[in-house]
Formats: structure tokens, sequence, C-alpha cells
């Protein structure tokens, strides 16, 4: 008993000094691929940041070891960074790896399996992943054929979309741990996409899931949908870089609705509760995905609120952003939550990876 009450003593203990950054997570696509600028950095954009995080001491922590300090609610260092990237294109092979490699940095791969099990000309093939995996690349569930998992095809009862979606990731993971030898649990929703049913049959099958949502991580990030930067051309000029790889988690304690997709509601109101820290909240501000800047409207209970969007959503993926400046640092505290606004069902979703990028 008196070990419970003194367990119970330190987790609060270290509640109370745990710093409110656990890490931020980058995500990339493409490498020097002028063609494709929605997933593409620029060389010269990646080898800014490279060299960013270098200069201001950043540690580069494998994802793994992020994901099991939050789980275990140990601290990790102030700026810790991971670096994930989706897909597994070619030129993470010709472009990203080279630099990673010269600087000794772990980062991970979330490979959609299908098309590199097809031999698509613009992936990596299983032998060049073999290399990076033994000079610190990690590998990671992308699924098998990158569909928009969360859509049923059209008559497909919830059950039968389980088990096809269930079998779908447990072929990805398969492939990974036969040609590679391992395979962590972490799992990354194709296009970021996730619902309640979605990510409830992630974690049920024992993964730790991403998003493509904005955003560091924290003591109280979901992981469900842990939250990413996604880096393209438009977003990855080295001054908003500086400012999100020193952003800090929101300390969203309870976010209502949590489920991301929508049926009618198509202007959600979105209710955060907040933990304490040290965030100037007279100074939230909040964006809706190409609305601009809307005012959150603050509860009579202390540190909660609500957004909503001054017009409908359209169809496809939106976000709500909310940011506040730190107390004592030029740093911000960040969040967002995505929506999704699904199309008609369709006849089938049996559709592999194209070798054009996705929109992510």
């Amino acid at each position: 008993m008196q070990a419970g009450i003194s367990a119970v003593i330190a987790m609060l203990l270290w509640l109370t000094i745990m710093p409110a950054q656990a890490a931020v997570i980058f995500m990339y696509h493409h490498f020097g691929r002028s063609d494709l600028p929605s997933t593409n950095v620029r060389l010269e954009q990646f080898e800014a940041h490279l060299n960013y995080l270098q200069r201001a001491g950043y540690q580069i922590l494998p994802l793994e070891e992020i994901v099991r300090s939050l789980r275990q609610h140990r601290p990790l260092p102030d700026r810790s960074v991971a670096i994930t990237i989706d897909d597994a294109y070619l030129s993470v092979y010709t472009e990203a790896y080279p630099r990673l490699r010269r600087r000794h940095w772990p980062f991970t791969v979330f490979t959609a399996t299908d098309p590199v099990d097809r031999k698509f000309p613009a992936f990596m093939n299983w032998q060049q992943m073999r290399e990076m995996q033994q000079h610190g690349a990690r590998f990671a569930n992308h699924s098998s054929h990158h569909d928009h998992l969360i859509r049923h095809r059209r008559g497909e009862p919830r059950q039968q979309w389980r088990a096809r979606i269930r079998q779908d990731i447990h072929h990805a993971q398969q492939r990974l741990r036969t040609e590679l030898g391992q395979a962590s649990m972490l799992f990354a929703y194709s296009y970021g996409e996730y619902n309640h049913d979605l990510a409830k049959l992630v974690t049920d099958m024992g993964f730790t899931a991403f998003g493509q949502q904005s955003g560091a991580i924290g003591l109280y990030s979901y992981p469900r949908a842990l939250p990413r930067y996604p880096m393209s051309e438009s977003f990855a000029n080295l001054a908003d870089f500086r400012i999100k790889a020193g952003s800090l988690a929101l300390p969203v304690v309870d976010v209502i609705p949590w489920d991301p997709e929508l049926t009618t509601d198509r202007r959600p109101q979105m209710t955060i509760t907040l933990a304490d820290s040290t965030a100037r909240l007279q100074q939230l501000r909040c964006y809706v995905s190409g609305q601009g800047a809307v005012t959150p409207r603050w509860l009579q209970a202390e540190r909660r609120f609500t957004v909503q969007a001054p017009a409908a959503l359209p169809p496809g993926r939106s976000r709500y952003n909310c940011t506040a400046p730190a107390t004592r640092s030029d740093r911000y505290y960040w969040f967002s939550h995505l929506w999704i606004l699904p199309p008609a069902p369709s006849k089938s979703s049996s559709v592999a990876l194209p070798v054009t990028a996705p929109q992510h």
C-alpha cells in the first residue's frame, strides 16, 4: 500500500516539474522533385533544415524512443526532434538518406508496402531499405495499398470494412518483418485521414498512430493520432521551420468532438479544455483552413474555449489550428485538429498508391 502511495506521489511530482514539450516530429515525402511541389521539399530547403537543427543543438531521436518516453511518462530532453518520411519514395534513398547518414541521425520511413512489392520505379526497393536500416533508418507501417482507409466500399458493412482494413495493415506489417527482420508498432495514417473507428482498430492492434496535423507532442497528446508537421515547398521556409521546431504542445486534456469525420455539420464547433501551462492564453489565436483567423470564445470554466468556422468547410480535409505564445520565451504552444468531409462511398477502394504523389 505504501509503495502504491509513493508511486502516485512520484507521478504527481513528475507531472508538476515535467517540461511542457515532449518532442516535435517532422514529416517529409519527396526530396528534390520540383514537379511535385505539394509533397516535395527542395534540396536546399532540406539542407537548411538539417543545418539549423544541428547548429541550434536539437536532439534528433528515434521515433520509437520518443513514443516510449511518452507512454512511460518519462521526460525527454528539451528540443527533441524526430524525422519521419512517408511512402518510401526513391528520393528518400538518393537524396535524404545520404544527408542524414552523414550526420548519423535516426529517421523513420512509414512504408506503403504494395508499391514496393510491385517494384514501382518511383519507390525504393527492399535491398535499398535493408542498406538504410544498417545506417540508422527505421521502417514502420503505412498500410499495404495506401487507400483512404476510413472509406467504406459501397454497401460494405462496418464489420466487413474492419476485417478488410485490419488485413491490409496486418499484411504490411508482415511484409516489413519478412523483408527487414523487424517492424515497429508505429503506424501512419495514409493521407493523414482517421476517424474514431479507424483509430480504435489501429490502437486495438497495438499501434501508436500518427496523423498529418500540425503541432508538438506532449503528456496529453493522444497516441491514437499524434501530430506531425508536414513539410512541403510552400511551408518549408527556414523562418517557419524554426518556429515549428521550437514549438510546445498545447496541453489539450479534452477535445469535443474528437472524431474528425463530419456527416452533416459543415461548421463543427470544437470545445477545448486545457491543463495549466505557461501559455499566454489571452493571446490565443485560432485559424480555420482557407478561412483565416477566428476568435475563440472562452467559457466560464477556466482554460476552456470553443472555436467554430465562420463558413462551411469544403469536401476533403480541413483543420482548426490554435497557437499561443509562451510566457517566458519566444516559443509557441500549438494544437491542430483535423476535420474530414468525405465524398460519397466508392465502388472499390483497393487502389494502389499511384506513382505520382498523393495530395496529402
